[in-house]
C-alpha cells in the first residue's frame, strides 16, 4: 500500500512547525508518517529527520513538502533530489508550489518544479547578495554590525586606567574600548580590589 511521507523544517529553534505540520496533516499524511527537522538549515547536506523520511519512502510512496525550500536551496540539489525520487519510483508533492497543490510526478508539475526551484536559489541569492552588500556598505560607513562585543581583558583595562591617570578623558578610553564609562569604571574598581586583595 503506497502512503504519503511528510517532511517539515525549520531552521531555526525559535521557529515553529505547527503551521507546516497542519497543512501536511490537511493533505493526508499520518501522524507516523511526519518527519520533522528543528533548527536545521536547508543548505546543510544531513538533516537527520529529512534522511529518516528518506529512508522511510518505498516504491509508489509520495514524500509531501509544504513548499519547495523545505528541501534546499540548490536548484541543482533539487533538481538531482527529484531525479533520485523517479529512479526510487517515489513520488513528491508540493502543497505550495506556483500557488497551488502540485503532484510533481506528472510532465507539468515536474516542470513547474524544475522552475521553481531555478526561481527559488535566484531569490536566495539575490537576498545573500543584499545581505553582503548592506554589510560592506555598513562597513564602509564604520557603522556597528552588531553581534557579541568584543572582550576586553584586564591588561586592557590596566592600560586604560593609566591614559585616564594621565590625563586622558575617561569617557574617551571607555569609548575607544567599547564600553560604557560606567562599564569601565566598574571594571577598573574590579580590577583594583582584586590587586589589594593579593
Amino acid at each position: 500500500m503506497t502512503k504519503l511521507i511528510g517532511y517539515a523544517r525549520v531552521s531555526t529553534r525559535q521557529q515553529s512547525t505547527d503551521r507546516q505540520r497542519a497543512d501536511l496533516l490537511a493533505a493526508g499524511v499520518r501522524h507516523d508518517d511526519l518527519y520533522i527537522d528543528h533548527g536545521v538549515s536547508g543548505a546543510r547536506a544531513s538533516r537527520p529527520q529529512f534522511d529518516r523520511a528518506l529512508d522511510a519512502l518505498i516504491e509508489g510512496d509520495t514524500l509531501v513538502i509544504t513548499t519547495l525550500d523545505r528541501l534546499g536551496r540548490s536548484t541543482q540539489n533539487m533538481l538531482a533530489f527529484a531525479d533520485g525520487l523517479r529512479k526510487r519510483g517515489a513520488g513528491r508533492r508540493v502543497l505550495n508550489l506556483g500557488g497551488g497543490d502540485v503532484d510533481t510526478a506528472t510532465p507539468m508539475g515536474s516542470m513547474l518544479f524544475t522552475v521553481m526551484a531555478a526561481l527559488a536559489q535566484m531569490e536566495h541569492d539575490i537576498k545573500r547578495e543584499r545581505v553582503t552588500d548592506s554589510i560592506s556598505k555598513r562597513r564602509e560607513a564604520g557603522k556597528d554590525l552588531g553581534g557579541r562585543p568584543r572582550r576586553v581583558t584586564e591588561s586592557q583595562i590596566r592600560s586604560a586606567v593609566r591614559l585616564v591617570k594621565g590625563g586622558e578623558p575617561a569617557a574617551q578610553v571607555a569609548r575607544d574600548l567599547g564600553m560604557s564609562r560606567a562599564t569601565f569604571y566598574r571594571r577598573s574598581r574590579a580590577l583594583t580590589d582584586q590587586q589589594s586583595d593579593i
